[in-house]
């Protein structure tokens, strides 16, 4: 029984790492391409992170108990790979952290007013996450599976009334609307969506190497957030507008996420709330899957127990940089989730893990209890998707866009 458990809550912790303030941008960011463009190419980029997230697996199970990022690295490509992998990891979880600990403390503040008439100061609001929630990623892992699970439990009855209540709004004629070539603007914010691969070595110590277990929490983990994806897309380009006043067009060049787009096109002032508890519940699982993910990585690499004192100061490590970020910075929260998009993604969970188990398997001769499907051809495939995604992101950085929206 105990056993079982254990592998529902890997299964939730992917799905709440996964799902998360992402989640919330993929409307605006997609809706210039219409649904089905956007539904193929989810489908797509699932199917890619996925085999990329079992060679994490592949990896990490080469190494013994406790082992994370740093030390794959080091073992599979030396210290230069260990360095630049070092670096990027810190990179985006930070910026990740930032990002949900500047988007959830507002979003905190709005409920507890709404309950309450309290109106929170500005200098309180990103504290509430770490006090509550961050408590748990210091406990540890079974801590956070335990409040993972009454999140997930909420998000999901919040899901199911948002599908109950904004169905009947959907027009068909909205999800009618195409453009193929518009789909490349999505590529940042469908990258981050799908990345959860930095729960896998806390996730292989959790369910004790037991390769069954983690197959199946990775697919099954994985394919909730599609499932999902694909119907928070359906609802919301089935009923905001591309142009015009709220439109996504306008959602875009504003940065307003799709829950708000939602709830000023509909004007109800209860979808609104419900919009605002779902945003919340999306946003703290995530953090709390990501923030698990910075401390386990801070301890492998700086050699600090979890427990006791080095629990404390892996604490102040994990949440200091992103709570100083965000009490500097006004818009945080937004520059944090673009610059965690696809360069930091993309070469940590995509790159990464096809140069090690490339190197592991055909220079190192390793040889462990899960071997991903593939040989170099896949690897080499694998390879060529990452490096054209971050090469469409250089280029829709550094020229202007040149896609026509309206078409």
């Amino acid at each position: 029984m105990k056993s079982y458990s254990r592998l529902i809550g890997g299964v939730l912790l992917v799905s709440g790492t996964t799902i998360g303030a992402a989640m919330l941008a993929l409307p605006v960011a997609s809706g210039f391409a219409g649904f089905w463009p956007s539904i193929a190419f989810f489908c797509f980029y699932w199917v890619f992170m996925t085999f990329t997230a079992f060679l994490m697996l592949e990896v990490n199970l080469w190494m013994g108990e406790h082992t994370n990022l740093i030390t794959m690295a080091k073992k599979t490509l030396g210290k230069s790979g260990q360095y630049i992998s070092c670096g990027i990891y810190l990179f985006l979880l930070y910026s990740l952290t930032t990002a949900y600990i500047a988007g959830g403390g507002p979003i905190f503040a709005e409920v507890l007013e709404s309950l309450t008439g309290w109106l929170m100061p500005s200098w309180m609001i990103p504290f509430p996450l770490l006090v509550i929630f961050g408590f748990f990623v210091y406990r540890g892992t079974r801590s956070v599976d335990y409040i993972n699970r009454l999140l997930m439990i909420g998000l999901v009855i919040a899901y199911i009334l948002m599908i109950t209540l904004l169905t009947p709004h959907v027009e068909k004629s909205l999800l009618e609307h195409k453009n193929w070539n518009a789909i490349l603007i999505s590529v940042s914010i469908v990258s981050t969506s799908f990345g959860f691969h930095i729960i896998i070595p806390t996730l292989t110590d959790y369910l004790h190497r037991d390769v069954k277990k983690l197959r199946l929490v990775i697919l099954i983990g994985s394919l909730i957030p599609l499932l999902v994806y694909i119907s928070w897309e359906f609802l919301s380009l089935g009923i905001i507008p591309l142009q015009g006043s709220n439109g996504l067009a306008e959602g875009y060049h504003l940065g307003t996420d799709g829950a708000t787009l939602l709830s000023n096109v509909l004007q109800n002032k209860q979808l609104g709330f419900l919009t605002r508890i779902f945003s919340l519940f999306a946003i703290l699982t995530s953090f709390l899957g990501v923030s698990l993910s910075l401390r386990d990585f801070l301890s492998d690499g700086l050699k600090i127990k979890n427990k006791g004192v080095g629990g404390i100061y892996l604490y102040l490590l994990t949440f200091i940089p992103p709570l100083l970020i965000t009490l500097l910075d006004p818009r945080a929260f937004l520059n944090a989730l673009e610059y965690a998009g696809a360069f930091g993604v993309v070469t940590l969970l995509g790159v990464l893990p096809v140069m090690m188990v490339w190197r592991g398997r055909y220079h190192q001769y390793r040889i462990g209890p899960y071997r991903t499907p593939g040989g170099k051809l896949c690897l080499g495939i694998a390879m060529i998707i990452s490096l054209s995604v971050i090469g469409l992101e250089i280029y829709y950085k550094t020229i202007p866009y040149l896609i026509d929206y309206n078409s």
